[in-house]
């Protein structure tokens, strides 16, 4: 056992409390990564505020990167000291799913038992398969990816969920292809990811929709031609007014039951409508089952971006390498894990692109 410092949930919906717990080794087939950063994302701050369930207490955090400190028995695939990414995707590697480019939807993840215990021993829930808002972790080791030792670690940790999930959206899921017109509803962490997917991936126009002036043009420096304000009248309209047509996809990157209710406004017949915000438990929208028939529209889902990681993390830190990616522009502020119910209330405030806590 270890004693590390965490910030536990011990309730939902109330303030994290950092303190000391214990953290045991790590088991056949898992590792210890020592934390260098981790950024906030909207999943935690969900789980947190009680919109998902769970149990608590918990420590959540889930978009992590670091350093290994130890392997357990059969851990051959990464070295003590190696820089890697820590991820809630957690696979078998030889189940349907897995085997057929779907890991995140893996049938049969490795079992990882309780790694975290207060001071008298009560367990704590590994929140999102990782429990990163820690000075350490242990997780099963293929949940952690290798990645350059010249990347800066807090833009690293952006990889583990915020960019692959945008990113992967429009490269894996939506498979824009170049020509098409996309339109993105969210300037958010993810959305800003999504833009940058469909701009890699040679879209025609990538046309951005939010309800902040601001966060338009921010769009713009990671790849939007056009920017809609949600609040307008009838924004489908305007979108179709920029691009002379409706949109061949539509992402939708924010967890808002408004986004949903008219994002199929603004689609072509044919077109694709990508699921990517994720709404609390319970949350419904509604369709018109006889429109998308008529029209063959279709609607996706879309989860951490279909990643694999050790397809898709070499590839986008390539980009970031070659300047055509970037993520230290995504971080808004660093913070200590002393600070983090501030960071997490800057991150509620819809002014944070990606705050990072640093260890």
């Amino acid at each position: 056992m270890t004693e590390i410092r965490a910030a536990v949930c011990h309730a939902f919906n109330t303030p994290l409390q950092v303190e000391t717990v214990h953290l045991r080794d790590p088991g056949p087939g898992e590792v210890e990564v020592t934390l260098a950063a981790c950024a906030i994302c909207h999943s935690d701050i969900s789980y947190i505020d009680g919109g998902w369930g769970g149990n608590v207490p918990a420590v959540y955090g889930h978009e992590a990167a670091g350093h290994v400190t130890a392997l357990g028995t059969g851990v051959t695939s990464h070295t003590l000291g190696d820089p890697v990414l820590v991820t809630l995707i957690r696979t078998c590697g030889h189940c349907a799913p897995c085997m057929t480019g779907h890991q995140v939807h893996c049938a049969a993840p490795p079992k990882v038992d309780t790694t975290l215990t207060l001071a008298d021993g009560t367990p704590v829930e590994q929140g999102l398969n990782c429990g990163a808002f820690a000075e350490r972790v242990v997780v099963s080791a293929t949940q952690i990816c290798a990645l350059p030792r010249s990347m800066p670690l807090d833009a690293a940790s952006l990889l583990s969920c915020g960019v692959i999930t945008g990113l992967g959206a429009a490269v894996n899921a939506a498979k824009i292809r170049p020509g098409e017109v996309v339109v993105v509803i969210g300037a958010g962490g993810v959305g800003l990811n999504a833009i940058q997917g469909a701009r890699l991936a040679g879209a025609a126009r990538v046309i951005a929709v939010d309800v902040s002036a601001e966060k338009l043009e921010a769009a713009k420096e990671f790849g939007a031609t056009d920017g809609i304000l949600a609040t307008e009248p009838k924004p489908w309209s305007a979108a179709r007014k920029i691009a002379g047509r409706s949109a061949d996809v539509v992402l939708v990157t924010v967890g808002a039951i408004p986004a949903y209710d008219t994002a199929t406004r603004y689609l072509a017949p044919g077109g694709r409508l990508i699921a990517v915000g994720m709404p609390h438990s319970g949350a419904t929208s509604s369709y018109e089952p006889v429109i998308l028939a008529a029209t063959g529209q279709k609607i996706e889902g879309s989860f951490m971006g279909d990643t694999v990681l050790p397809r898709d993390i070499p590839w986008i830190t390539d980009l970031y390498a070659q300047g055509r990616l970037k993520l230290d522009e995504l971080i808004s502020g660093r913070w200590s894990l002393d600070q983090i119910n501030e960071a997490i209330s800057d991150t509620k405030s819809g002014a944070a692109r990606r705050n990072v806590i640093v260890f």
